[in-house]
């Protein structure tokens, strides 16, 4: 298949750690292929977003999944980023920043709200004729009869540089949060991070975002 056609591949799934280029490489195939792109990433910080703006405590599981059921929750590309607007409000740029990256993980964790979530993307991926999906479990979970399965990856240390990059920060402290970051997603109970069964692994590391595109193409 080429890049110019969609009709043997569905639904690319793309899991892999935080920092790994998931993002960037998923939103670049989808664009080469013409199809579209979902960051379900981005899904959890909007729940965690919610779930901040309505004073509730991250780790009170059953106020978490009461939000999760009952947030409005927009999202999609525009002009080549992800825009989330969370009942009603534009929360494109507060979902990155540090109060919510310092509650995701235990909104992640919620069974009720990945179940919730899961049941979201799939509808998405309905609605949307299939797409390129990017996440932690979407191979392994969301997805396990994907078209393609990636695993994308690369060392902490250049995951670290290239957020530092993009937001700023300390090189040695970054490195050490995404490691925990990889703790905590590969030792949670539902859905931990895994290399899905039957996906490729790609490992980013010393490559360019168009060498890593340019392969992920070559497979389909």
């Amino acid at each position: 298949m080429t890049g110019e056609s969609t009709d043997e591949v569905r639904i690319i799934a793309i899991d892999g750690p935080a920092g790994a280029g998931k993002s960037t490489v998923g939103r670049a195939v989808a664009a080469r292929l013409g199809v579209d792109y979902l960051d379900t990433g981005a899904m959890y910080r909007a729940v965690t977003f919610a779930v901040l703006r309505r004073a509730v405590d991250p780790n009170d599981k059953q106020a978490v999944e009461d939000v999760a059921m009952t947030m409005d929750l927009d999202i999609g590309d525009v002009d080549g980023a992800t825009r989330v607007v969370v009942d009603g409000e534009d929360a494109t740029v507060a979902i990155r920043g540090r109060e919510v990256t310092g509650a995701v993980s235990a909104v992640a964790a919620n069974s009720a709200v990945r179940a919730e979530l899961v049941e979201r993307q799939r509808s998405w991926v309905t609605a949307h004729s299939g797409g390129v999906v990017e996440g932690r479990d979407i191979g392994s979970v969301v997805f396990p009869d994907a078209d393609l399965k990636l695993y994308v990856t690369a060392s902490p240390r250049v995951r670290a540089e290239r957020r530092v990059a993009e937001i700023g920060g300390d090189v040695d402290d970054v490195e050490a949060s995404i490691i925990e970051r990889d703790r905590k997603d590969s030792g949670r109970d539902d859905s931990p991070l895994v290399e899905a069964s039957g996906s490729t692994l790609v490992d980013t590391t010393g490559l360019s975002i168009e060498e890593v595109v340019e392969h992920v193409l070559g497979m389909l």
